[in-house]
Protein backbone atom coordinates (compact mmCIF):
# COMPACT_ATOMS: atom_id res chain seq x y z
CA UNK A 1 0.00 0.00 0.00
CA UNK A 2 1.15 3.12 -1.13
CA UNK A 3 0.08 4.85 2.61
CA UNK A 4 1.83 2.53 4.26
CA UNK A 5 5.89 3.64 2.85
CA UNK A 6 7.80 5.24 5.02
CA UNK A 7 8.67 9.28 3.88
CA UNK A 8 6.14 9.33 1.09
CA UNK A 9 3.92 13.05 1.89
CA UNK A 10 0.95 12.11 -0.26
CA UNK A 11 -2.12 14.21 -1.20
CA UNK A 12 -4.46 11.94 0.54
CA UNK A 13 -7.35 12.62 -2.25
CA UNK A 14 -5.03 11.66 -5.28
CA UNK A 15 -4.79 8.01 -4.07
CA UNK A 16 -6.30 5.87 -6.44
CA UNK A 17 -5.71 2.29 -7.66
CA UNK A 18 -6.35 0.72 -11.04
CA UNK A 19 -4.89 -2.25 -13.29
CA UNK A 20 -3.14 -3.76 -10.53
CA UNK A 21 -1.37 -0.10 -9.21
CA UNK A 22 -1.93 1.99 -6.84
CA UNK A 23 -1.33 6.12 -7.75
CA UNK A 24 -0.68 9.14 -5.78
CA UNK A 25 0.92 12.45 -5.70
CA UNK A 26 3.72 12.75 -3.43
CA UNK A 27 4.75 16.07 -1.92
CA UNK A 28 8.86 16.66 -1.77
CA UNK A 29 11.72 19.24 -1.60
CA UNK A 30 11.45 19.26 -5.18
CA UNK A 31 8.06 19.61 -5.80
CA UNK A 32 4.95 17.09 -6.84
CA UNK A 33 5.72 13.60 -7.58
CA UNK A 34 3.82 11.08 -8.96
CA UNK A 35 4.03 7.67 -6.63
CA UNK A 36 3.14 4.28 -8.42
CA UNK A 37 3.25 1.21 -6.80
CA UNK A 38 2.86 -1.95 -8.74
CA UNK A 39 4.00 -5.54 -8.90
CA UNK A 40 7.64 -5.85 -9.55
CA UNK A 41 7.70 -7.01 -13.52
CA UNK A 42 4.25 -5.09 -14.52
CA UNK A 43 4.62 -3.84 -17.84
CA UNK A 44 2.56 -0.55 -16.65
CA UNK A 45 5.66 0.95 -14.92
CA UNK A 46 7.05 0.60 -18.46
CA UNK A 47 5.11 3.56 -19.37
CA UNK A 48 5.59 6.18 -16.85
CA UNK A 49 9.14 7.99 -16.28
CA UNK A 50 10.77 8.61 -13.06
CA UNK A 51 13.12 6.68 -10.42
CA UNK A 52 12.53 3.06 -9.21
CA UNK A 53 13.02 1.39 -5.71
CA UNK A 54 11.78 -1.79 -4.47
CA UNK A 55 9.67 -2.54 -1.65
CA UNK A 56 8.25 -6.14 -0.92
CA UNK A 57 7.73 -7.85 -3.98
CA UNK A 58 6.20 -4.23 -4.96
CA UNK A 59 7.94 -1.84 -7.49
CA UNK A 60 7.32 1.89 -6.21
CA UNK A 61 8.18 4.58 -8.94
CA UNK A 62 8.19 8.14 -8.36
CA UNK A 63 8.57 10.19 -11.15
CA UNK A 64 8.29 13.80 -12.24
CA UNK A 65 4.49 15.61 -13.13
CA UNK A 66 6.03 15.50 -17.30
CA UNK A 67 3.44 15.15 -19.99
CA UNK A 68 4.45 11.27 -20.52
CA UNK A 69 3.38 10.88 -16.51
CA UNK A 70 0.27 12.60 -17.24
CA UNK A 71 -0.90 11.16 -20.47
CA UNK A 72 0.05 7.56 -18.68
CA UNK A 73 -2.03 8.43 -15.84
CA UNK A 74 -5.05 9.47 -17.86
CA UNK A 75 -4.66 6.37 -19.24
CA UNK A 76 -5.48 4.33 -16.04
CA UNK A 77 -7.37 6.61 -14.67
CA UNK A 78 -10.74 7.85 -16.63
CA UNK A 79 -11.87 10.53 -14.47
CA UNK A 80 -8.79 12.21 -15.93
CA UNK A 81 -9.77 12.36 -19.14
CA UNK A 82 -12.26 15.43 -20.69
CA UNK A 83 -15.56 14.19 -21.75
CA UNK A 84 -18.86 15.72 -22.99
CA UNK A 85 -20.86 18.25 -20.64
CA UNK A 86 -23.76 18.27 -22.95
CA UNK A 87 -26.58 20.48 -21.09
CA UNK A 88 -25.73 20.68 -17.78
CA UNK A 89 -25.72 24.21 -15.99
CA UNK A 90 -21.61 24.38 -16.66
CA UNK A 91 -18.73 26.86 -15.62
CA UNK A 92 -15.00 27.32 -17.21
CA UNK A 93 -12.84 28.50 -14.73
CA UNK A 94 -9.83 29.32 -16.31
CA UNK A 95 -5.69 29.27 -15.57
CA UNK A 96 -3.41 31.05 -16.66
CA UNK A 97 -0.52 30.07 -14.37
CA UNK A 98 -1.45 26.31 -14.18
CA UNK A 99 -1.75 26.05 -10.56
CA UNK A 100 -5.36 27.37 -9.99
CA UNK A 101 -7.03 23.66 -10.36
CA UNK A 102 -7.03 22.37 -6.81
CA UNK A 103 -8.61 26.23 -5.43
CA UNK A 104 -11.06 25.43 -8.39
CA UNK A 105 -12.32 22.10 -7.28
CA UNK A 106 -12.91 22.91 -3.90
CA UNK A 107 -15.25 25.69 -5.31
CA UNK A 108 -17.04 23.27 -7.18
CA UNK A 109 -17.10 20.34 -4.06
CA UNK A 110 -18.44 23.89 -1.54
CA UNK A 111 -21.44 23.90 -4.10
CA UNK A 112 -22.00 20.33 -3.93
CA UNK A 113 -20.53 19.49 -7.09
CA UNK A 114 -23.87 20.57 -8.57
CA UNK A 115 -21.93 22.43 -11.67
CA UNK A 116 -20.16 20.64 -14.32
CA UNK A 117 -16.71 22.07 -14.30
CA UNK A 118 -14.01 22.76 -16.94
CA UNK A 119 -10.40 22.82 -15.50
CA UNK A 120 -8.82 23.46 -18.39
CA UNK A 121 -9.60 26.69 -20.14
CA UNK A 122 -7.12 28.74 -22.29
CA UNK A 123 -7.99 30.80 -25.25
CA UNK A 124 -5.13 30.79 -28.02
CA UNK A 125 -4.70 34.41 -27.20
CA UNK A 126 -3.81 33.72 -23.78
CA UNK A 127 -1.65 30.32 -24.81
CA UNK A 128 0.43 33.02 -26.76
CA UNK A 129 1.01 35.56 -23.87
CA UNK A 130 1.74 33.41 -21.14
CA UNK A 131 3.80 31.11 -23.09
CA UNK A 132 2.18 28.37 -22.76
CA UNK A 133 0.92 25.09 -25.21
CA UNK A 134 -2.63 23.52 -25.24
CA UNK A 135 -0.78 20.47 -23.69
CA UNK A 136 0.44 22.34 -21.02
CA UNK A 137 -2.73 23.73 -20.28
CA UNK A 138 -4.13 20.12 -20.38
CA UNK A 139 -1.56 18.59 -18.43
CA UNK A 140 -1.76 21.25 -15.74
CA UNK A 141 -4.94 20.88 -15.38
CA UNK A 142 -5.04 16.77 -14.94
CA UNK A 143 -2.48 17.47 -12.28
CA UNK A 144 -4.86 19.61 -9.95
CA UNK A 145 -7.55 17.32 -10.41
CA UNK A 146 -5.34 13.91 -9.45
CA UNK A 147 -4.34 16.28 -6.54
CA UNK A 148 -8.04 16.59 -5.29
CA UNK A 149 -9.49 13.56 -6.32
CA UNK A 150 -12.32 14.89 -8.64
CA UNK A 151 -14.12 11.94 -10.14
CA UNK A 152 -17.46 13.83 -11.41
CA UNK A 153 -16.50 14.41 -14.83
CA UNK A 154 -14.97 17.37 -16.60
CA UNK A 155 -14.67 19.41 -19.96
CA UNK A 156 -11.56 20.67 -21.67
CA UNK A 157 -12.41 24.12 -23.38
CA UNK A 158 -10.05 25.35 -26.41
CA UNK A 159 -11.18 28.67 -26.06
CA UNK A 160 -11.75 31.51 -28.34
CA UNK A 161 -9.94 29.63 -31.76
CA UNK A 162 -10.43 31.23 -35.01
CA UNK A 163 -8.27 29.13 -37.49
CA UNK A 164 -8.48 25.42 -38.47
CA UNK A 165 -4.78 24.93 -36.87
CA UNK A 166 -6.34 26.28 -33.75
CA UNK A 167 -8.44 23.21 -33.77
CA UNK A 168 -5.72 20.70 -34.87
CA UNK A 169 -3.06 21.93 -32.14
CA UNK A 170 -6.19 21.41 -29.12
CA UNK A 171 -7.62 18.03 -30.85
CA UNK A 172 -4.09 16.62 -30.14
CA UNK A 173 -3.78 17.55 -26.51
CA UNK A 174 -6.91 16.05 -25.84
CA UNK A 175 -9.39 18.75 -25.74
CA UNK A 176 -12.99 18.20 -25.98
CA UNK A 177 -14.90 21.51 -26.11
CA UNK A 178 -14.33 24.20 -28.92
CA UNK A 179 -15.23 27.58 -28.51
CA UNK A 180 -15.29 29.12 -32.20
CA UNK A 181 -14.86 33.33 -32.30
CA UNK A 182 -15.85 33.97 -35.95
CA UNK A 183 -15.65 38.21 -34.47
CA UNK A 184 -13.19 39.24 -37.40
CA UNK A 185 -16.40 37.99 -40.16
CA UNK A 186 -18.93 40.03 -37.84
CA UNK A 187 -19.55 43.23 -39.91
CA UNK A 188 -20.75 45.56 -36.90
CA UNK A 189 -20.99 48.57 -39.49
CA UNK A 190 -24.10 46.41 -40.54
CA UNK A 191 -26.29 48.24 -37.75
CA UNK A 192 -25.86 51.86 -39.09
CA UNK A 193 -25.92 51.49 -42.47
CA UNK A 194 -28.12 52.94 -45.14
CA UNK A 195 -30.01 50.81 -47.03
CA UNK A 196 -27.96 51.22 -50.12
CA UNK A 197 -25.04 49.72 -48.43
CA UNK A 198 -26.94 47.09 -47.27
CA UNK A 199 -27.80 45.76 -50.17
CA UNK A 200 -24.54 46.06 -51.66
CA UNK A 201 -22.84 43.85 -48.57
CA UNK A 202 -25.82 41.24 -48.78
CA UNK A 203 -25.06 40.67 -52.62
CA UNK A 204 -21.51 39.71 -52.25
CA UNK A 205 -21.89 37.54 -48.99
CA UNK A 206 -19.93 34.45 -49.66
CA UNK A 207 -23.72 32.75 -51.01
CA UNK A 208 -21.35 28.92 -51.64
CA UNK A 209 -20.16 28.68 -48.22
CA UNK A 210 -23.66 29.37 -47.19
CA UNK A 211 -25.64 26.78 -49.51
CA UNK A 212 -28.44 29.00 -50.63
CA UNK A 213 -28.75 32.34 -52.70
CA UNK A 214 -29.94 35.92 -51.81
CA UNK A 215 -32.86 35.26 -53.27
CA UNK A 216 -33.39 31.48 -51.54
CA UNK A 217 -32.41 33.30 -48.17
CA UNK A 218 -35.12 36.36 -48.60
CA UNK A 219 -37.66 33.48 -49.40
CA UNK A 220 -36.95 32.14 -46.08
CA UNK A 221 -37.02 34.76 -43.85
CA UNK A 222 -39.04 37.91 -45.49
CA UNK A 223 -42.46 38.39 -44.24
CA UNK A 224 -41.95 35.17 -41.91
CA UNK A 225 -43.20 35.74 -38.28
CA UNK A 226 -41.33 33.47 -35.91
CA UNK A 227 -43.19 32.49 -32.56
CA UNK A 228 -40.83 31.75 -30.16
CA UNK A 229 -42.44 31.08 -26.61
CA UNK A 230 -44.10 33.69 -26.01
CA UNK A 231 -43.18 36.45 -28.22
CA UNK A 232 -43.19 37.00 -32.15
CA UNK A 233 -40.07 37.95 -34.05
CA UNK A 234 -41.28 39.60 -37.54
CA UNK A 235 -38.85 39.31 -40.24
CA UNK A 236 -39.18 42.32 -42.59
CA UNK A 237 -36.49 43.07 -45.31
CA UNK A 238 -34.46 45.29 -43.32
CA UNK A 239 -34.23 43.12 -40.36
CA UNK A 240 -32.94 40.20 -42.89
CA UNK A 241 -30.30 42.75 -44.29
CA UNK A 242 -28.43 43.93 -41.16
CA UNK A 243 -28.73 40.45 -39.63
CA UNK A 244 -26.84 38.66 -43.00
CA UNK A 245 -24.76 41.50 -43.30
CA UNK A 246 -23.56 41.30 -39.85
CA UNK A 247 -23.35 38.12 -39.43
CA UNK A 248 -23.27 35.95 -42.73
CA UNK A 249 -19.75 35.91 -42.97
CA UNK A 250 -19.15 34.67 -39.38
CA UNK A 251 -22.15 31.84 -39.95
CA UNK A 252 -19.83 30.65 -42.60
CA UNK A 253 -16.57 30.83 -40.99
CA UNK A 254 -18.22 28.85 -38.10
CA UNK A 255 -19.79 26.13 -40.26
CA UNK A 256 -16.00 25.51 -42.04
CA UNK A 257 -14.60 25.69 -38.64
CA UNK A 258 -16.60 22.53 -37.45
CA UNK A 259 -15.98 20.52 -40.83
CA UNK A 260 -13.13 21.13 -40.47
CA UNK A 261 -13.33 19.85 -36.15
CA UNK A 262 -15.55 16.61 -37.37
CA UNK A 263 -13.51 15.46 -40.02
CA UNK A 264 -13.35 12.00 -39.84
CA UNK A 265 -14.64 12.17 -35.85
CA UNK A 266 -18.33 11.23 -34.81
CA UNK A 267 -19.69 15.11 -33.83
CA UNK A 268 -20.39 13.39 -30.69
CA UNK A 269 -17.13 13.10 -29.29
CA UNK A 270 -16.67 16.80 -29.22
CA UNK A 271 -18.51 20.17 -28.36
CA UNK A 272 -19.28 23.17 -30.22
CA UNK A 273 -19.74 26.74 -28.74
CA UNK A 274 -19.79 29.71 -31.14
CA UNK A 275 -19.12 33.06 -29.67
CA UNK A 276 -19.98 36.04 -30.96
CA UNK A 277 -19.44 38.45 -27.46
CA UNK A 278 -15.95 39.99 -28.64
CA UNK A 279 -17.80 42.34 -30.90
CA UNK A 280 -18.71 46.33 -30.26
CA UNK A 281 -22.52 46.24 -30.68
CA UNK A 282 -25.24 43.83 -28.89
CA UNK A 283 -26.30 40.86 -30.67
CA UNK A 284 -30.53 41.10 -31.30
CA UNK A 285 -33.06 38.76 -30.80
CA UNK A 286 -33.49 38.75 -34.63
CA UNK A 287 -29.66 38.21 -35.01
CA UNK A 288 -29.65 35.95 -32.91
CA UNK A 289 -32.23 33.58 -34.85
CA UNK A 290 -30.43 34.57 -37.96
CA UNK A 291 -27.40 32.72 -36.45
CA UNK A 292 -29.24 29.78 -34.88
CA UNK A 293 -31.17 28.93 -37.68
CA UNK A 294 -28.59 29.25 -40.25
CA UNK A 295 -26.17 27.29 -38.56
CA UNK A 296 -28.58 24.61 -37.64
CA UNK A 297 -29.83 24.52 -41.47
CA UNK A 298 -25.72 24.00 -42.62
CA UNK A 299 -25.78 21.43 -39.90
CA UNK A 300 -23.91 22.85 -37.22
CA UNK A 301 -24.12 21.05 -33.84
CA UNK A 302 -23.22 22.97 -30.79
CA UNK A 303 -24.06 22.93 -27.38
CA UNK A 304 -23.36 26.65 -26.14
CA UNK A 305 -23.80 30.19 -28.02
CA UNK A 306 -22.32 33.30 -26.78
CA UNK A 307 -24.34 36.47 -28.02
CA UNK A 308 -23.00 39.77 -27.90
CA UNK A 309 -25.76 41.38 -24.80
CA UNK A 310 -26.47 44.95 -24.15
CA UNK A 311 -24.62 46.48 -21.46
CA UNK A 312 -20.82 46.27 -20.57
CA UNK A 313 -18.96 42.66 -19.98
CA UNK A 314 -15.54 44.10 -19.02
CA UNK A 315 -12.76 41.88 -17.71
CA UNK A 316 -12.57 41.16 -13.90
CA UNK A 317 -15.27 43.88 -12.72
CA UNK A 318 -18.86 43.81 -12.36
CA UNK A 319 -21.37 44.23 -15.39
CA UNK A 320 -21.99 47.95 -16.25
CA UNK A 321 -24.92 48.97 -17.59
CA UNK A 322 -28.78 48.69 -16.37
CA UNK A 323 -30.03 45.76 -15.09
CA UNK A 324 -33.73 45.66 -15.91
CA UNK A 325 -32.73 46.20 -19.70
CA UNK A 326 -30.50 43.25 -19.24
CA UNK A 327 -32.76 41.15 -17.79
CA UNK A 328 -35.34 42.09 -20.61
CA UNK A 329 -32.56 41.33 -23.07
CA UNK A 330 -31.26 38.18 -21.58
CA UNK A 331 -34.76 36.81 -21.76
CA UNK A 332 -35.58 37.09 -24.98
CA UNK A 333 -32.06 34.88 -26.18
CA UNK A 334 -32.57 32.53 -23.41
CA UNK A 335 -36.11 31.79 -24.72
CA UNK A 336 -34.21 31.83 -28.67
CA UNK A 337 -31.70 29.22 -26.62
CA UNK A 338 -34.91 27.05 -25.55
CA UNK A 339 -37.05 27.11 -28.80
CA UNK A 340 -34.01 26.99 -31.19
CA UNK A 341 -31.93 23.85 -29.28
CA UNK A 342 -31.93 23.61 -26.44
CA UNK A 343 -28.66 24.79 -26.33
CA UNK A 344 -27.37 26.47 -23.40
CA UNK A 345 -26.64 30.81 -23.16
CA UNK A 346 -22.50 31.52 -22.52
CA UNK A 347 -21.60 33.82 -20.67
CA UNK A 348 -18.14 35.47 -21.89
CA UNK A 349 -15.72 37.70 -19.73
CA UNK A 350 -18.19 36.23 -17.06
CA UNK A 351 -15.76 36.41 -14.04
CA UNK A 352 -16.92 38.78 -11.47
CA UNK A 353 -20.47 40.17 -12.59
CA UNK A 354 -22.19 39.06 -9.50
CA UNK A 355 -25.17 41.43 -9.91
CA UNK A 356 -26.20 39.37 -13.13
CA UNK A 357 -25.66 35.73 -11.77
CA UNK A 358 -29.39 35.30 -10.47
CA UNK A 359 -31.15 36.68 -13.70
CA UNK A 360 -29.00 34.56 -15.83
CA UNK A 361 -29.49 31.74 -13.57
CA UNK A 362 -33.33 32.37 -13.66
CA UNK A 363 -33.99 33.00 -16.84
CA UNK A 364 -31.66 30.21 -18.57
CA UNK A 365 -33.21 28.10 -16.45
CA UNK A 366 -29.88 26.00 -16.08
CA UNK A 367 -29.00 26.05 -19.14
CA UNK A 368 -26.07 28.68 -19.11
CA UNK A 369 -22.42 28.30 -19.23
CA UNK A 370 -20.60 30.91 -17.08
CA UNK A 371 -16.89 30.89 -18.53
CA UNK A 372 -13.86 32.56 -16.43
CA UNK A 373 -10.18 33.50 -16.91
CA UNK A 374 -8.64 36.50 -15.82
CA UNK A 375 -9.79 36.38 -12.41
CA UNK A 376 -7.84 33.25 -11.60
CA UNK A 377 -4.47 35.45 -11.97
CA UNK A 378 -6.02 37.92 -10.16
CA UNK A 379 -6.88 35.72 -7.07
CA UNK A 380 -2.89 34.64 -7.80
CA UNK A 381 -1.89 38.45 -7.52
CA UNK A 382 -4.38 39.27 -4.18
CA UNK A 383 -1.96 35.86 -2.55
CA UNK A 384 1.23 37.63 -3.69
CA UNK A 385 0.42 40.87 -1.85
CA UNK A 386 -0.43 39.26 1.19
CA UNK A 387 2.61 37.23 1.47
CA UNK A 388 5.30 39.47 -0.46
CA UNK A 389 3.79 43.11 -0.75
CA UNK A 390 6.94 44.55 -1.99
CA UNK A 391 6.73 42.18 -4.93
CA UNK A 392 3.11 42.96 -5.62
CA UNK A 393 3.82 46.76 -5.30
CA UNK A 394 6.46 46.14 -8.18
CA UNK A 395 3.69 44.55 -10.44
CA UNK A 396 1.07 46.76 -9.95
CA UNK A 397 4.09 49.77 -10.56
CA UNK A 398 5.22 48.07 -14.19
CA UNK A 399 1.33 47.44 -14.90
CA UNK A 400 0.66 50.94 -14.76
CA UNK A 401 3.33 51.33 -17.38
CA UNK A 402 2.13 48.49 -19.59
CA UNK A 403 -1.76 49.41 -19.26
CA UNK A 404 -2.33 51.72 -22.30
CA UNK A 405 -0.23 49.59 -24.74
CA UNK A 406 -2.38 45.93 -23.01
CA UNK A 407 -5.35 47.28 -22.99
CA UNK A 408 -6.02 47.64 -26.92
CA UNK A 409 -7.02 44.12 -27.25
CA UNK A 410 -9.43 44.34 -24.64
CA UNK A 411 -13.00 46.04 -23.75
CA UNK A 412 -12.00 48.10 -20.56
CA UNK A 413 -12.29 51.70 -18.99
CA UNK A 414 -9.72 51.65 -16.43
CA UNK A 415 -8.12 55.04 -15.77
CA UNK A 416 -4.73 55.61 -14.65
CA UNK A 417 -5.15 59.01 -12.65
CA UNK A 418 -8.00 57.10 -11.23
CA UNK A 419 -6.06 54.30 -10.10
CA UNK A 420 -4.62 54.66 -6.93
CA UNK A 421 -0.39 55.37 -7.09
CA UNK A 422 1.38 52.86 -5.93
CA UNK A 423 3.46 54.98 -3.02
CA UNK A 424 0.37 56.14 -1.85
CA UNK A 425 -0.75 52.38 -0.71
CA UNK A 426 0.58 50.84 2.20
CA UNK A 427 1.63 47.24 2.83
CA UNK A 428 -1.02 46.33 4.65
CA UNK A 429 -3.42 48.13 2.04
CA UNK A 430 -2.08 46.57 -1.02
CA UNK A 431 -4.26 43.23 -1.43
CA UNK A 432 -7.63 45.97 -1.84
CA UNK A 433 -6.09 47.12 -5.02
CA UNK A 434 -7.60 43.96 -6.04
CA UNK A 435 -11.12 45.19 -5.03
CA UNK A 436 -10.76 49.10 -6.82
CA UNK A 437 -11.92 49.32 -10.37
CA UNK A 438 -9.30 50.92 -12.51
CA UNK A 439 -6.14 49.21 -10.44
CA UNK A 440 -8.36 45.40 -10.95
CA UNK A 441 -8.49 46.39 -14.62
CA UNK A 442 -5.00 47.55 -15.25
CA UNK A 443 -3.17 44.21 -13.16
CA UNK A 444 -6.10 42.28 -15.03
CA UNK A 445 -5.21 43.24 -18.60
CA UNK A 446 -1.41 43.35 -18.27
CA UNK A 447 -0.90 39.43 -17.00
CA UNK A 448 0.88 38.64 -20.29
CA UNK A 449 3.45 41.48 -20.18
CA UNK A 450 3.90 40.70 -16.51
CA UNK A 451 4.46 36.85 -17.30
CA UNK A 452 6.98 37.55 -20.15
CA UNK A 453 8.96 40.02 -18.54
CA UNK A 454 12.60 40.07 -18.61
CA UNK A 455 15.61 41.72 -17.23
CA UNK A 456 18.55 42.78 -19.43
CA UNK A 457 20.38 39.45 -18.62
CA UNK A 458 17.35 37.45 -19.64
CA UNK A 459 15.97 36.14 -16.52
CA UNK A 460 12.56 36.84 -15.65
CA UNK A 461 11.59 39.65 -13.79
CA UNK A 462 8.69 38.64 -11.83
CA UNK A 463 7.10 35.33 -13.36
CA UNK A 464 9.90 33.41 -11.03
CA UNK A 465 8.76 35.14 -7.93
CA UNK A 466 5.46 35.20 -8.58
CA UNK A 467 5.31 30.94 -9.42
CA UNK A 468 7.62 30.41 -6.59
CA UNK A 469 5.37 32.31 -3.89
CA UNK A 470 2.33 30.52 -5.34
CA UNK A 471 4.25 27.20 -4.93
CA UNK A 472 5.41 27.65 -1.55
CA UNK A 473 1.83 28.66 -0.92
CA UNK A 474 -0.62 26.39 -2.37
CA UNK A 475 -2.94 26.62 0.57
CA UNK A 476 -3.18 30.18 0.27
CA UNK A 477 -3.83 30.27 -3.12
CA UNK A 478 -6.33 27.59 -2.77
CA UNK A 479 -8.43 29.44 0.00
CA UNK A 480 -8.59 32.87 -2.12
CA UNK A 481 -9.70 30.70 -5.34
CA UNK A 482 -12.30 29.02 -3.16
CA UNK A 483 -13.12 31.91 -1.42
CA UNK A 484 -13.51 33.53 -4.72
CA UNK A 485 -15.61 31.61 -6.97
CA UNK A 486 -18.08 30.53 -4.34
CA UNK A 487 -19.29 33.70 -4.79
CA UNK A 488 -19.44 32.83 -9.05
CA UNK A 489 -20.69 29.37 -8.86
CA UNK A 490 -23.66 29.64 -5.70
CA UNK A 491 -26.23 31.87 -7.81
CA UNK A 492 -26.17 29.08 -10.66
CA UNK A 493 -27.20 25.89 -8.14
CA UNK A 494 -30.68 26.57 -7.80
CA UNK A 495 -30.85 26.11 -11.35
CA UNK A 496 -28.57 23.14 -12.20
Amino acid sequence: MLTSLPGLALHPRSLAAADGAEFGLARTDAGARLAVLAPVGSPLLAEFEGETSEHAGQTLLLGPTSPQNAVALRGHLPWLRPGLLGLRTSAGLGDRLGLATPGHVAAVRSVGGRIAPIFAQQSIREMTRTGRTPQQVMDDATWGIFQEGWREGVGADADHLKTKADIDACLAAGFTFFTIDPGEYVDAAADTAVERTLRAKYAVLPWPDLVTTAAGLRNAYVGKRIEIEDRVLAFEEETLLRAAVKYGRAVAHVARMYRHLTDGRPPTTVELEVSVDETDTPTSHAEHVFIARELRRLGVRWVSLAPRYVGRFEKGVDYIGDLAEFTADFAGHAAIARALGPYKLSLHSGSDKFSIYPIAAEQTRGLVHLKTAGTSYLEALHTVAQLDPATFREIYVFARERYETDKVSYHVSAQLAVAPLPETVTDADLPALLDQFDAREILHVTFGSVLKERRGDGSSRFYDRLMGLLRANPEAYAVNLERHFIRHLRPFVRGA
